[in-house]
């Protein structure tokens, strides 16, 4: 295995855990016994998430464009 993808699986595993757990702690926040919040404020919270989701596969996406693109005449 190559030094670059260990670093990416290694950092990709710790990263993404990391990241559901937080994910899981924002989600802990729509409990309305310890929390009040308006409509509003769990839309915001939805839309910026999403956003940040929706740029990280265009991240990704180009990437793998980057390197599958390729121009021939011949089939």
């Amino acid at each position: 295995m190559s030094e670059k993808l260990d670093k990416f699986e290694r950092l990709a595993e710790k990263r993404v855990t990391e990241t559901i757990k937080k994910i899981r702690l924002v989600g802990n926040l729509a409990n309305k016994n310890n929390y009040e919040y308006s409509e509003e404020h769990a839309k915001k919270i939805i839309e910026t998430l999403d956003d940040e989701m929706r740029l990280l596969k265009s991240r990704f996406k180009e990437e793998l464009q980057k390197e599958s693109k390729s121009f021939s005449f011949r089939k």
